[in-house]
């Protein structure tokens, strides 16, 4: 076993590599640029949507809050006749990603801790590179990418769209999977 204090380097270096290819990955590779549609009249959208004033959240139509009123004629209706969707509104304004990547730096520093602890129970100091390689990345590779297929089930993401994401999120659990290998104590 190996006390999560020691494995400080390995979290924030593999923070910072995964930051890196997902900068990678989104910045220059850009498959993810196809993960949303645009609306057939988007103008025709935002001069329905915008009198609205909907706050930043999360929004589903038609709307229902018990399994009862699901169950009714009137809401079967609604979603025949349709639109069905869900839709996240955010706030408007110039776009800023510097809070973002600040949380999404976070985000992999908290998945480093995970992966340290799943492994440093698991594996002894002086590991195998491949075993420490295999344990965190595994780790690493159900934090980043099996919360996407929730999604999927349940709020109808595409196939296309979860398979881009589990695939990110391979390489994400094969770079930390890597960086824990090489600094494992």
């Amino acid at each position: 076993m190996v006390a999560l204090p020691a494995l400080w380097l390995p979290i924030l270096a593999s923070a910072v590599a995964v930051f890196i290819v997902s900068s990678v990955i989104h910045m220059a590779l850009r498959y993810h640029n196809t993960d949303f549609r645009a609306f057939p009249d988007e103008a025709a959208a935002r001069r329905a949507l915008g009198p609205l004033k909907l706050a930043p959240g999360d929004y589903a139509m038609p709307y229902c809050t018990t399994m009862k009123e699901a169950a009714t004629p009137e809401y079967a209706a609604r979603r025949n006749e349709g639109p069905v969707l869900l839709m996240t509104v955010m706030k408007p304004g110039p776009m800023v990603m510097t809070g973002a990547l600040v949380k999404w730096f976070a985000f992999l520093v908290v998945v480093g801790v995970f992966a340290a602890y799943v492994a440093g129970l698991a594996l002894p100091p002086g590991a195998e590179y491949l075993k420490v390689h295999r344990v965190a990345g595994a780790a690493a590779f159900m934090a980043y990418g099996l919360g996407d297929v929730p999604q999927s089930i349940w709020h109808g993401r595409s196939a296309k769209v979860l398979a881009k994401n589990l695939a990110d999120a391979l390489v994400y659990g094969l770079v930390t999977g890597g960086v824990f290998g090489w600094l494992w104590p």
